[in-house]
């Protein structure tokens, strides 16, 4: 098992390592946490839509539980990239990388959520217009 987890530790430092060289590659010079930030963001968004659409195969309402299933994961896999960045030496071992990275993922969820509420208002607003027709017509 030591074994196991020694691996992801490398494979998360590599893929850590590998973000910064094109960060400073493509110049842009983007700081850890600005880099944290996004690329959790991101990972945070792509864990809520897979488990959107698991659990929404099995309820009605999935968003809070794959929220809660995201967040939950989220929070692992920050502390475990930055005792990773510890261990190895790859980077700083912060609080506040954690605090970025999961304030990207919230900061994607929120912008989802609020796209996702707006296309549901608008389908509901136009579905209700075309009920509202249909009882008219009979």
């Amino acid at each position: 098992m030591s074994e196991f987890i020694y691996s992801i530790v490398m494979w998360t430092a590599r893929i850590h390592d590998e973000i910064m060289g094109m960060n400073d590659g493509w110049g842009y010079y983007n700081s850890d946490k600005k880099l944290h930030f996004i690329v959790m963001g991101i990972i945070g968004m792509i864990v809520v839509l897979a488990a959107y659409f698991i659990f929404k195969l099995l309820q009605n309402h999935p968003l809070v539980i794959a929220f809660i299933y995201a967040f939950t994961v989220m929070i692992v896999l920050t502390f475990s990239i930055e005792i990773g960045q510890g261990f190895y030496g790859t980077g700083n071992m912060e609080m506040e990388d954690v605090v970025a990275g999961m304030g990207g993922f919230l900061f994607f969820f929120v912008i989802f959520a609020l796209v996702r509420g707006i296309f549901l208002l608008i389908f509901n607003l136009l579905r209700g217009n075309d009920r509202k027709k249909r009882k008219k017509q009979r």
